[in-house]
């Protein structure tokens, strides 16, 4: 049995029973074993958490850059390293990987920066000789519950903020995929993060998830997972008046234009729709085509999705990796068997893929001549699955990229200023791309959507204070 990876509570690394982590690229290899948390375990981190509040919420402002900063360098030192972690437990490949540990270091190389400039306001009252300050203050103990897509952004971009604006952290990673989150961890912890300030509970969300959601002392919660999830953190949380963030679903449209560039669309929507084999909430999964450029469009990605190279996260030559587990490959194959049921065209792909080793791989797969109302094309597969729709011109196909439940990400591949500035303020999205991939955004701005994608404020950037501070309004009289 390989060393177990305990959970950290109160600074004390904590634990007996474990589970195995379980590369999806050999599932004849273990990545680690990591413990389970107990209902109790996590009453206790809580309670560690609502201790340790009063002295970090005070901290000063040196003392929490340092840290930030501390961990952001040892992040970046160790990428290579953490990177071939990170693919070999959820199954990206190594690049995209050693990408996203390098986003993690400048996520909180960027929140060591807000430390150092958090601010307020100072105006004058409409009552003479009275001053008026607005700063905003921690909120209190968050509790963090992350999915598996991104093992080490995810974490990054909810944990950098809370403790840069003076919370405390009681986090539970995906079961699935425990390692990653748990190296971040220890390295906060060995950055100097004083004990109760963050504590890491592993294990089931109907144990471990649960006690957090239950909890009154769990002051706000920021959530990303599934729709269903989503609704009962939600539910749950107004149960016990504590704030809320949810992160969900995506169905997200790329509409290409007559005018495209051919090879730029088939690029941007083959990155968007099948790199990271699919499992991005930001993924292009419906491709709305104007009639003019359509045929030519579907034959060249087509081809393109055909060659993308499937196997080992790890090998060099891999473009696409596995799926994370046989529950999601099985979610995906049954999708391909509803498109099929359902009239679209299978163009590419469908078959599951035979590598160097055991793993759960699936060709990229394109289903043409679907339509809007389909379930695939309504329904959140998460996986390397993307169908065209053809359409007659830009007004149908604005029109059919908003008529969806989800408002997460929109992109259009266009030559037209006059498409690409109309599109932009009028896709029912929270992030729009033009030209470039609907999957990807950078570390300083914000992230979110609308409609069934988002609750709450925006994360990343200078924006994520609006979910991890409140805001106080405070009067001085002179004299």
């Amino acid at each position: 049995m390989a060393e177990l990876h305990k959970n950290l509570i109160n600074g004390e690394w904590v634990g007996s029973d474990g589970v195995e982590n379980i590369n999806p690229s050999n599932t004849s290899e273990v990545v680690g074993v990591y413990a389970r948390a107990t209902a109790e375990e996590t009453k206790q981190a809580i309670a560690a958490a609502k201790a340790a509040f009063p002295a970090w919420s005070r901290s000063g402002i040196l003392e929490r850059h340092a840290i930030l900063s501390k961990t952001s360098q040892e992040i970046l030192a160790r990428k290579a390293e953490l990177g071939e972690l990170l693919s070999r437990e959820e199954g990206k490949t190594l690049p995209e990987g050693i990408g996203e540990v390098t986003r993690a270091a400048q996520i909180f190389d960027f929140f060591a920066g807000e430390v150092l400039r958090l601010a307020g306001e100072v105006l004058p009252s409409v009552r003479p000789g009275v001053g008026v300050e607005i700063t905003r203050e921690p909120i209190g103990v968050i509790g963090i519950i992350t999915p598996w897509n991104f093992p080490i952004a995810i974490p990054t971009w909810k944990i950098a903020p809370a403790l840069a604006y003076g919370n405390t952290v009681v986090i539970k990673p995906a079961d699935l995929v425990p390692g990653s989150t748990w190296a971040i961890v220890d390295i906060l912890v060995r950055a100097g993060l004083p004990k109760g300030v963050l504590n890491l509970v592993m294990g089931r969300g109907s144990v471990v998830g649960q006690t957090l959601l239950e909890s009154k002392d769990v002051n706000a919660i920021s959530f990303t997972g599934s729709v269903g999830t989503g609704k009962k953190v939600a539910a749950a949380s107004i149960e016990v008046g504590r704030k809320f963030q949810l992160e969900m679903g995506g169905k997200n449209p790329t509409v290409v234009l007559d005018d495209a560039d051919l090879k730029v669309a088939v690029e941007s929507v083959a990155q968007s729709a099948f790199f990271s084999t699919g499992q991005r909430c930001t993924a292009s999964s419906r491709v709305i085509v104007t009639e003019g450029i359509h045929d030519k469009f579907v034959e060249a990605l087509a081809e393109r999705t055909r060659n993308l190279r499937v196997g080992d996260a790890l090998a060099k030559d891999t473009e696409i990796g596995p799926v994370v587990d046989p529950s999601q490959l099985k979610q995906d194959t049954d999708y391909i068997a509803i498109g099929k049921a359902e009239g679209a065209k299978l163009a590419a792909g469908g078959e599951l893929v035979k590598a160097s080793t055991e793993g759960y791989f699936l060709q990229p797969t394109l289903f043409t001549e679907a339509t809007n109302s389909m379930r695939i094309s309504r329904e959140e597969i998460f996986g390397p699955v993307a169908s065209v729709i053809r359409v007659k011109d830009y007004d149908e196909a604005l029109a059919t990229a908003n008529d969806t439940e989800f408002g997460l990400s929109a992109g259009i591949v266009t030559t037209s200023l006059k498409y690409a500035t109309h599109f932009k303020r009028n896709a029912e999205a929270g992030m729009v791309m033009v030209n470039v991939p609907t999957a990807g955004v950078d570390f300083h701005v914000p992230f979110g959507g609308r409609k069934g994608s988002s609750y709450g404020p925006r994360e990343q950037g200078k924006y994520a204070a609006e979910f991890f501070t409140v805001v106080k309004t405070a009067y001085t009289a002179a004299g």
